[in-house]
């Protein structure tokens, strides 16, 4: 029995060994391929500049094609050079480009190629360095418009830059990476007319995607978690513990839209949570009432940020991405605006 169990561990420590050596690999396989296309990228783009002839350019582009794909394979399209073209016009500098795409694949760096605000890339390439995302995953984040949808895109730059520095320097999570508004549950499948406990079934039944929505560092706690009060039941709608932020975060399912007595009942959960539940540590709990709309006016006037309690509306149906697009941007002007007028607030006193 001893012997197997031996055999069982020194199994164990070698898989470790190999799988460890394999990501290496793979990071160090990436690293020198995303040099060798910037390098191709520079050089194709001085021959190019040279002549100041974009024509030149495309037969340049369709002659080395004609002789790389035969020579060294379909990696060196027409359309790839193009993109190491755009990699180097991106990021002239090699240092600051193994930096921002440090750990990713070619075909991550040709999907984030397309993003041009400097910003809005880097938060996508730091996210998908950290939670593994496949390219796949970086498109639908991308499609879906994650930037825009996190608390972090409404705040002023520089503020932006240094919670990004803080991320990849130090591995900080603040509330204003982790939290989104709105939340897009189109993968729910849900029909028209449903309940809030069809909403929570669903939710708990495609959990694997909807942790994916919120973010890595989520994991489940419970649903329906019950708790006593003065002889009477109450029940938290799904409760959840966040690694990075140490806390535990409790999310409330509302059908309708958000209305002020949904922040008294939250403020009940987060009090009870942090009285009987919170360990030595760990920071105060976090509530999100999920609602269907929410009125910003009786947010501001109840001063929900302050009792770290965030409102967010989920969309089960992402709708034209010309009116996300609207959608979004306009909150994000409210938000910035509101920003504003509270630094010149500030200023007059």
């Amino acid at each position: 029995m001893n012997d197997v169990v031996r055999k069982e561990d020194l199994l164990g420590k070698i898989s470790v060994l190999i799988e460890q050596a394999r990501k290496k690999v793979a990071l160090t396989i990436n690293q020198e391929m995303v040099i060798l296309y910037w390098n191709i990228g520079k050089v194709i783009k001085e021959e190019v500049i040279k002549t100041d002839r974009a024509e030149y350019g495309k037969q340049i582009v369709q002659s080395l094609t004609a002789q790389l794909v035969p020579a060294y394979g379909r990696g060196y399209s027409k359309r790839n050079l193009w993109y190491m073209v755009q990699l180097y016009e991106s990021c002239p500098i090699l240092q600051s480009l193994l930096g921002e795409f440090e750990g990713l694949s070619w075909t991550h760096v040709i999907t984030l190629l397309p993003v041009k605000d400097k910003l809005k890339q880097e938060f996508y390439a730091l996210l998908c360095q950290r939670e593994h995302w496949s390219s796949r995953i970086l498109r639908e984040r991308i499609g879906g418009m994650l930037y825009e949808r996190t608390a972090l895109s409404k705040l002023p730059e520089k503020t932006i830059e240094m919670q990004l520095k803080e991320l990849k320097e130090k591995d900080k999570i603040t509330p204003e990476l982790v939290f989104r508004d709105p939340y897009v549950l189109d993968f729910l499948e849900l029909t028209d007319t449903y309940s809030e406990r069809d909403l929570e079934k669903a939710i708990l039944n495609a959990l694997e995607k909807f942790i994916v929505e919120l973010g890595k560092d989520f994991y489940f706690v419970a649903r329906q978690k019950r708790i006593t009060l003065d002889n009477e039941d109450y029940y938290m709608d799904l409760v959840f513990y966040h690694r990075k932020l140490k806390c535990f975060v409790v999310i409330e399912l509302k059908l309708d839209k958000f209305r002020a007595e949904h922040k008294g009942q939250m403020e009940l959960y987060l009090r009870y949570l942090e009285k009987y539940e919170m360990e030595d540590g760990e920071n105060p709990p976090l509530g999100i009432i999920l609602c269907a709309q929410k009125g910003r006016e009786q947010i501001e006037l109840l001063l929900l940020p302050e009792d770290r309690i965030k409102v967010a509306e989920y969309l089960t149906k992402l709708p034209p991405k010309e009116l996300f697009v609207e959608k979004l941007h306009k909150a994000i002007q409210v938000a910035q605006l509101k920003l504003a007028e509270g630094k010149s607030e500030i200023k007059k006193r």
